[in-house]
């Protein structure tokens, strides 16, 4: 058989040149690297991470130039705490309907420019304003961020590295705010531990639509009603912890809030039993792994958070380290949780998620059962420094498989909710055991005598063994209600 003539026939117009023949394959247009798209969705996390305790070696600096009072100093905190936490749902559902990437973006520049304002305040309302509107773009930034891992890595080894990467970044944030912190406050000033979001923000905004592919808006109505109950809800939730972290259980704010926030969240669930777009779509309960998971997830962080917060008063008041020194001693922790990471991936793929759970879960309780016999007299090495590193090698093995039992088979248009479901339990679940471990420690210490090292001492070790009761009670709910059935990866592209 003869192929087609290319030379021009007297049809064709004088000097045309003559028409290529179609490629049969359409070419797509390259796809991003997924190491840099890792990058920039990591980056933009760690800054929402970091900012949660890069302030708190700060606080007495930015008591003294802006004349906070003892009570209002908290509020440095607790007014990031009380806005991220509260509207962690919405931003989740923000980023299903408006696309996850353009709300991602939205999140970090509104998060850089709370910075920036936080950075040049002058006054003690300024700062509390920009901290508060820093957790609104935090609300927006984290769950896009997992779910854009979730529509972006195909489900099986390169979303469990991806996962596992992530995880590590979001476990040590918090470690890397107190060094980071530190040496801005030490040799520069307190305000350059805002400042500095302010370039990273702008570069992570640039990169993100070079590196990261947008999703699919889901077009149809807000879920108005739920956003509404849900938000004010667990704002209402949120806040009264923090009462009762300041001021005890019997704080009548606190007894209100909580008593909104039960009739808030009750409200909350019938409106989405009823929803045809909820906010927070109720089906993602009907898969035992996923409700379990959730369980876990919202345990976990409420004996692990009260730890960190008394280990860090431990190393300043008890062992004499300045700030950043103290931010350095929890290295091991970093250490511990990098290193084990990178074999949870491969473990994951072969032995499934349950095994690795519960034995992360073990160290866990093991470093808690550990800090429990603390005492004045024990130095970093032979009081700190064993039970950091369990927790850092428990908490790589624990949390990236919750993440992935999560969001295994998760449909497109429910990544989002249950990426602000699962960060909204995890928060909500830091708030809870803190309030629950600074009770015990006040009632632990209230009435004790001797030195103040030894009084602190004492009331670190009760709350220590409590938090070691909780991660009890992650081990059990994973045992029971997560199955051991290990499920085939499936071959997707995001």
């Amino acid at each position: 058989m003869s192929t087609p003539s290319t030379r021009p026939t007297s049809a064709d117009p004088p000097g045309t040149a003559p028409e290529a023949a179609p490629d049969a394959t359409p070419r797509r247009p390259p796809r991003p690297r997924l190491g840099a798209t890792l990058l920039v969705i990591v980056t933009a996390y760690l800054m929402v991470g970091v900012d949660s305790t890069v302030v708190n070696v700060a606080l007495p600096d930015v008591q003294q130039d802006l004349d906070f009072t003892p009570t209002g100093l908290s509020w440095v905190l607790n007014a990031y705490t009380l806005t991220f936490g509260g509207l962690l749902l919405l931003g989740g559902r923000v980023g299903d309907i408006a696309g996850r990437r353009r709300t991602l973006t939205s999140g970090v520049l509104l998060f850089a420019f709370a910075s920036l304002l936080g950075g040049l305040a002058t006054e003690s309302g300024w700062l509390l304003a920009a901290r508060a509107l820093q957790g609104v773009g935090a609300a927006l930034t984290a769950p896009s961020t997992l779910a854009l891992i979730t529509t972006n890595f195909p489900e099986g080894p390169r979303r469990h590295h991806a996962l596992g990467i992530y995880t590590s970044m979001a476990s040590i944030g918090a470690s890397i705010g107190l060094v980071l912190g530190g040496m801005l406050t030490s040799w520069a000033s307190w305000r350059w531990a805002l400042l500095i979001n302010v370039p990273i923000g702008i570069a992570v905004a640039l990169a993100l639509p070079r590196f990261v592919a947008e999703t699919p808006r889901h077009a149809g109505r807000f879920d108005a009603a739920g956003a509404l109950t849900g938000t004010a809800g667990s704002a209402s939730l949120v806040y009264a912890f923090i009462r009762v972290s300041e001021d005890g259980w019997t704080d009548t704010q606190a007894l209100l809030g909580f008593t909104t926030a039960a009739a808030l969240l009750v409200g909350f669930a019938l409106v989405e039993s009823r929803a045809g777009q909820p906010i927070m779509p109720l089906r993602l309960f009907r898969d035992r792994n996923r409700a379990g998971g959730y369980a876990a997830v919202l345990l976990l962080p409420a004996g692990m958070f009260g730890a960190f917060y008394f280990l860090t008063l431990f190393t300043q008041q008890v062992l004499g380290y300045g700030p950043l020194r103290a931010g350095i001693s929890f290295l091991p922790l970093s250490l511990g949780v990098f290193g084990i990471l990178r074999f949870v991936p491969r473990l994951l793929q072969r032995y499934g998620a349950k095994p690795l759970l519960i034995t992360g879960m073990a160290l866990l309780v093991a470093s808690g059962g550990w800090l429990w016999r603390i005492d004045p007299g024990d130095g970093y090495v032979t009081g700190l420094l064993g039970p950091l590193i369990l927790m850092g090698m428990g908490v790589g093995m624990s949390f990236m498989p919750l993440n992935a039992t999560i969001l295994a088979h998760i449909e497109p248009r429910d990544a989002g909710a249950a990426s602000g479901l699962l960060q909204t339990l995890q928060w909500l679940g830091g708030t809870l055991g803190l309030s629950v471990l600074v009770t015990v420690f006040g009632t632990a210490t209230r009435h004790a005598t001797g030195s103040p090292s030894a009084i602190l001492t004492e009331g670190a070790a009760r709350a220590f063994g409590v938090g070691s009761l909780i991660a009890v009670a992650a081990l059990l709910v994973t045992a029971l209600a997560i199955t051991g059935t290990k499920r085939p990866a499936r071959s997707s592209t995001p």
